[in-house]
């Protein structure tokens, strides 16, 4: 009879331990990524063949994925897939690990959870910058002309290009020797137009093909031969002349034939995309395209019926990889400085080639803080992992988030707040990201079931009241027994 109470108080110790596990699943129900926890109970000893009743035997996290759930905040991040978020406490650099992905940026700048603790990621290892004054090295005011901006990913590594000018069209002037290289401000504004499509043509061919070769471009260079007929150049019924891309260019004899030349070349010189150079004493024209791998047609070229050859000493060819990227932005700089204007070009990597290695460090979100745009934040935008912060039609990468896993999710430690601890149990963090794709503008959802943890509640609550008989029952047999004794 001693036994039985002893059995029931073990029992009521149990089920209360699990009515309180239930009512914790019920509480978080709505808790961003929370994981359940399931108890489970064993007997006690046995002695002559009667149990001793019972207790619990573990408490563990039923791991399983939450729903994903589209949020639209753009900090919000759902790992689909196994995986945890690694983070590290503020004051002591303690790392810890949630799926909770409801981040937000902290009045320093950095990336952070809910609860204060700094997001750990990936960062760019390099800001590569090519400005055309080497003491503006980051994106001010005076650099208001959008040129392009390209992200670049590969196995071994994510990168964003980007770059700025200033205002060319208020800097444009015209310049230049008449006969050699003369360029019309307005012809300079369209040659820098034309560049700045190819740039952003080179860039996007180089995002689609990252792996190619390494090669530069080349230009066409092309010479016309007029030596033989300079001298037919006499008087106003005279002209020079050649098709350049279908499209006649012909000048008139005015005053002598030197001006008459110089004329002429300027002419081709204010084509877009084009220079042209002549000399006078030998007639022999020079056309040379501003674009890389942009083949130039010419055609007929005259001294009134009298045609002449047309040679090209350096053909057009379109390089590829990074090699087409550099040929295009150095044609494109050369254009602006000639305009009097600045180009600042910004390339960020974050190189992958140990990213297994979980080798991660804080995430700065302000781009003033970054050293990338003068007095700026920047809009959060977060595709695949990859942090990027937008300003204006530029997009700096500034981050990637990495993921750990563990052999036994079990063997995490809850520590509260929606973190966990690694231990001997679960093993060394892992990398994570070939096991989960990072959704972005979503949040995981509580795994935990109202309509489960309210059924185990009544069944614990009935377990509950049945060894509170047991016990009761028991004492009314150990009083029987007892006034018998009497």
């Amino acid at each position: 009879m001693i036994g039985g109470l002893w059995n029931g108080l073990s029992g009521l110790s149990s089920f209360e331990k699990a009515l309180n596990v239930e009512s914790n699943n019920i509480t978080n129900v709505n808790t961003v990524a929370y994981k359940s926890d399931d108890i489970k109970f064993e007997d006690l000893m046995y002695q002559q063949g009667y149990g001793k009743g019972s207790s619990v035997q573990t408490v563990d996290k039923n791991v399983t994925q939450g729903s994903l759930n589209l949020t639209g905040n753009n900090y919000d991040i759902g790992i689909d897939g196994k995986g945890y978020f690694i983070v590290a406490n503020r004051t002591d650099g303690d790392i810890s690990y949630t799926r909770a992905g409801n981040f937000q940026m902290a009045s320093d700048g950095l990336l952070q959870t809910a609860n204060g603790e700094k997001v750990l990621g990936l960062t760019p290892q390099t800001n590569t910058v090519i400005s055309s004054d080497i003491n503006e090295q980051v994106f001010t005011s005076d650099y208001n002309n959008f040129i392009a901006s390209q992200s670049v990913s590969t196995d071994a590594f994510t990168k964003s290009i980007n770059a700025k000018a200033t205002n060319y069209l208020e800097s444009a002037t015209s310049s230049g020797i008449s006969g050699s290289g003369y360029k019309s401000a307005d012809a300079k504004v369209s040659d820098i137009d034309a560049l700045i499509s190819n740039y952003s043509e080179s860039l996007s061919t180089y995002s689609l093909s990252p792996y190619a070769t390494s090669i530069s471009s080349t230009s066409q260079i092309s010479n016309v031969d007029y030596s033989a007929l300079t001298s037919n150049l006499v008087d106003e019924n005279d002209s020079i002349s050649i098709f350049v891309n279908n499209s006649k260019i012909s000048q008139q004899f005015d005053t002598n034939i030197e001006t008459t030349l110089n004329n002429f070349s300027d002419q081709i010189s204010n084509i877009k995309g084009l220079t042209s150079t002549i000399d006078t004493t030998s007639g022999i024209l020079e056309i040379t395209s501003l674009i890389p791998g942009k083949s130039i047609s010419l055609a007929d070229a005259s001294v009134n019926d009298n045609y002449t050859s047309i040679t090209d000493t350096q053909i057009a060819s379109t390089g590829s990889g990074q090699g087409l990227v550099d040929s295009s932005r150095t044609a494109l700089q050369a254009a602006l400085e000639a305009a009097d204007a600045k180009l600042i070009d910004i390339t960020s990597t974050i190189s992958l080639i140990d990213e297994n290695a979980l080798n991660v460090n804080e995430i700065q979100m302000q781009l003033g803080n970054l050293n990338l745009v003068e007095n700026s934040f920047g809009t959060t935008v977060i595709e695949d992992g990859n942090i990027y912060l937008k300003d204006g039609n530029n997009s700096f990468l500034v981050g990637k988030l990495e993921t750990a896993a563990f052999s036994n999710e079990q063997g995490l430690i809850a520590q509260g707040d929606n973190l966990y601890k690694s231990s001997e149990d679960s093993g060394d963090a892992i990398y994570a990201g070939n096991m989960n794709e990072l959704v972005s503008s979503s949040l995981e959802l509580s795994n935990a079931s109202v309509s489960t943890s309210l059924t185990s509640l009544l069944v614990y609550q009935r377990a509950y009241e049945a060894n509170s008989k047991s016990i009761t029952t028991s004492d009314e047999m150990l009083s029987t027994a007892m006034d018998l004794v009497k």
